[in-house]
């Protein structure tokens, strides 16, 4: 296990640095100087060391140096339970755009890219108050002509491919009630390459290919309907939580909520729940 100055000294170096001033104010915060070792239970563990910045972010280490690898994973505060009841599948929606790239990732030119993207933006807004369906299928051709051109100007899944360059496993994510968790296991002398692609994912998140990644989702919604395990389980949180998200939201959105999505809806959930208190960073290994 290193010693607790050369944790820290990572930690500094990559996190502190790199990533915990991206999700917080203009002025960086410092970590606070206590930290509390969180009990171990009485069976075989790995000890945990938890810190917290004075921005609220909280960081949760566990050093395992059997493996020269890492295990990371940022948790958020944020899931299907705190989709607005007019917008469900947003938290679900959301994660997979933040693995679109920002302004520099994912992108040949953002300069051109974003009057595009700003035109997609108001055009959805523009078809969620058109009542008349053929309006609305006229807006929606308009948007697909411009997302099109907008997606030239797209790199696909670079960041996906910069992690599996790095010797990157287990790349992914998930949303469930309470939370959405983005993770992936790394060589442990990328730690500080993790952070700096992290740093650059919640600064400066670009929700680029919407039109294309709904459809994605379109089709994760019509394989849980054939689901008869989800089924099921939906059925019973519907008796459960009569009057609670757990059983009136569902994860993936009703079909209604995914015809009518709102960038601004999730640029505004986005700016609300992934904030430092409301955020984890989670990691174990060679660290």
């Amino acid at each position: 296990m290193p010693s607790q100055k050369s944790t820290n000294s990572t930690l500094a170096k990559g996190l502190f640095i790199l990533l915990m001033s991206s999700c917080s104010s203009p002025e960086m915060p410092s970590p606070k100087e206590n930290e509390t070792p969180v009990e171990p239970t009485k069976a075989k563990s790995m000890p945990v060391i938890r810190k917290t910045l004075e921005n609220g972010l909280t960081i949760l280490l566990s050093p395992n140096p059997e493996e020269p690898r890492f295990y990371a994973e940022i948790v958020t505060r944020a899931g299907s339970k705190h989709d607005p009841a007019t917008n469900t599948g947003l938290a679900h929606y959301l994660e997979h755009l933040l693995f679109k790239g920002t302004r520099n990732f994912g992108t040949t030119d953002f300069g051109k890219e974003k009057p595009l993207l700003d035109q997609v933006t108001l055009l959805y807004e523009k078809r969620s108050k058109e009542s008349n369906q053929t309006r609305r299928n006229e807006i929606y051709d308009e948007i697909n002509r411009i997302s099109q051109e907008a997606a030239k100007l797209a790199i696909p899944n670079e960041m996906d491919r910069a992690y599996s360059d790095m010797g990157g496993k287990g790349i992914n994510a998930h949303t469930w009630h309470e939370e959405t968790v983005y993770k992936v296991d790394l060589p442990a002398n990328r730690l500080e390459h993790w952070a700096k692609i992290e740093s650059e994912r919640f600064a400066n998140p670009v929700f680029r290919l919407f039109h294309t990644e709904l459809e994605t989702v379109y089709e994760e919604k019509n394989r849980s309907i054939d689901n008869k395990d989800r089924l099921l389980n939906r059925e019973v949180n519907k008796l459960l939580f009569k009057t609670h998200p757990y059983g009136q939201q569902v994860t993936l959105g009703t079909i209604e909520h995914l015809k009518n999505p709102s960038i601004l809806a999730i640029e505004d959930f986005y700016a609300k729940h992934y904030v430092p208190e409301n955020m984890a960073i989670c990691i174990s290994g060679d660290i």
